[in-house]
């Protein structure tokens, strides 16, 4: 298995510390409103990560934080007249709804800014007792000066960051590129004593404390967007190695932007989408379908024309998976055991080029292109043409895959469904049609259609399905 790497700029290896074990921490959301379709990606490519390592034998310690104190957050509290409490809780649920829609993963741990002030105080007077910060008046920064490796993550190299920084005029810092650690208390907003008196944490040195509490000093994988690396990823790492003496992360992963007519989604930029929104026109998992589409690391271009597309492949293959799930119900027992072990063997080769594509930097859009050629092979060569062990297989092995990229397109369904009443009303209907009684008839496929099944009259009988969608 290879993964790009963002450190070394190339794919490598995935070598863990502990043998099929692994650590993964993904940056979470600032929580002061609902989550847009570009918040979401993450979210959805890392849970597919994870379920991808997971399915190859490795056990995931999967760590998401949430910024649940901001400058946005106490903004937001001070529109509504509400504790920032009220502000951050309120969308931590509402993330953990979107998430559940997503049917993303659990995490191990869901670490908040405000429950762990103790931790992140520890570690800035950790890094001021190394002589890498400085407190004036309030304030603490990180020297980044002090750090030789500054800029080695995203390639930059700190004496051009200094030349070329366009910061506003701070007589406080050492350095134009020095960022807060420590942020002094305003009036009237939330404030936690520390060592330095009263404030709360700068950004970047939430989540290097978060990290070394839940995971430890050194972890697998680290994760976010790309617009994460610089500057948030740069300090993280700055901090953590200043402090714990040893590298923060073995591998980096950054998604690319979602883009709306080519410029990067955002909230600030106000060409967003929320996902609730988007959640109202299309089902969440043709909103997962959509941004595993296309391969993590390459953007991803906004556009209802392709979530109507994600939905016609979705469907594509729904409708490929109730047809095997009828045969299922109406197959023989195998006659030909060297014929089954020939299809098992055609199956099986789907399984293993799904495996490379997502072998390959989790490569999700070649794995849905193996998906679609299984789907052709099932409609053409298993669906009428084989026993019920093959049928069997065959449903197994599409649920398995689609299960790696968080897929679940109604496993049960049919099993919720009474099957003899609908081919009762289906017989029912033949009689009708028979006697030509085309009322009867229509009312039938009526009922059966307010029960989300459509008919299709075929030469050899009638086949019946659940509406796409």
């Amino acid at each position: 298995m290879r993964v790009y790497n963002t450190l070394t700029r190339s794919k490598e290896k995935l070598i863990t510390i502990e043998n099929k074990k692994v650590k993964m921490y993904v940056c979470g959301p600032t929580v002061y409103n609902y989550i847009h379709i570009g918040n979401a990606r993450p979210v959805v490519v890392f849970d597919t990560v994870r379920r991808y390592l997971e399915y190859r034998g490795y056990e995931v310690e999967y760590v998401q934080n949430f910024t649940d104190i901001d400058d946005k957050i106490i903004n937001v509290s001070k529109e509504l007249s509400v504790n920032y409490e009220e502000v951050s809780e309120k969308y931590i649920k509402e993330f953990m709804y979107d998430s559940d829609k997503l049917n993303i993963l659990k995490a191990k741990e869901y670490p908040r800014v405000t429950k762990e002030i103790k931790e992140i105080i520890c570690m800035i007077e950790d890094l001021e007792k190394k002589g890498y910060a400085y407190e004036v008046n309030g304030v603490v920064y990180f020297n980044t000066k002090k750090y030789k490796k500054y800029g080695r993550l995203t390639n930059r190299r700190l004496e051009d960051l200094l030349d070329g920084a366009r910061v506003e005029k701070n007589n406080d810092k050492k350095n134009s590129t020095d960022f807060i650690l420590w942020k002094k208390a305003k009036k009237d907003e939330p404030s936690w004593e520390s060592p330095y008196g009263k404030g709360r944490p700068g950004w970047h040195i939430e989540c290097s404390a978060m990290c070394k509490k839940y995971l430890g000093d050194t972890i697998d994988i680290h994760c976010g967007g790309a617009d994460l690396a610089f500057p948030h990823h740069e300090n993280e790492v700055a901090q953590s190695e200043a402090s714990n003496g040893k590298p923060l992360a073995n591998y980096w992963l950054h998604n690319g932007f979602i883009n709306v007519n080519n410029e990067k989604m955002s909230k600030s930029k106000g060409n967003f989408f929320t996902l609730r929104e988007i959640g109202e026109k299309f089902d969440y998992d043709v909103v997962r379908f959509f941004i595993l589409s296309v391969q993590y690391r390459s953007p991803l271009n906004f556009d209802e024309e392709l979530l109507i597309a994600s939905k016609n492949g979705l469907d594509r293959i729904k409708k490929c998976l109730e047809s095997l799930k009828y045969e299922e119900n109406n197959s023989k027992d195998s006659e030909d055991d060297k014929k089954d072990a020939i299809k098992i063997d055609r199956l099986n080769k789907f399984r293993e080029k799904f495996i490379l594509a997502m072998d390959d930097d989790f490569n999700t859009a070649n794995a849905i292109a193996v998906i679609y050629d299984l789907i052709k092979y099932s409609n053409v060569e298993i669906i009428g043409k084989s026993s019920k062990k093959i049928i069997v297989y065959n449903i197994n092995l599409i649920e398995e895959l689609l299960e790696v990229l968080g897929l679940d397109l109604g496993k049960n369904e049919m099993k919720e469904v009474d099957v003899k009443k609908i081919e009762k009303l289906i017989e029912e209907r033949k009689v009708a049609k028979k006697n030509k009684d085309f009322k009867k008839a229509d009312e039938i496929r009526s009922k059966l259609l307010e029960k989300g099944i459509v008919l299709e009259d075929k030469r050899d009988g009638v086949k019946w399905s659940f509406i796409n969608g």
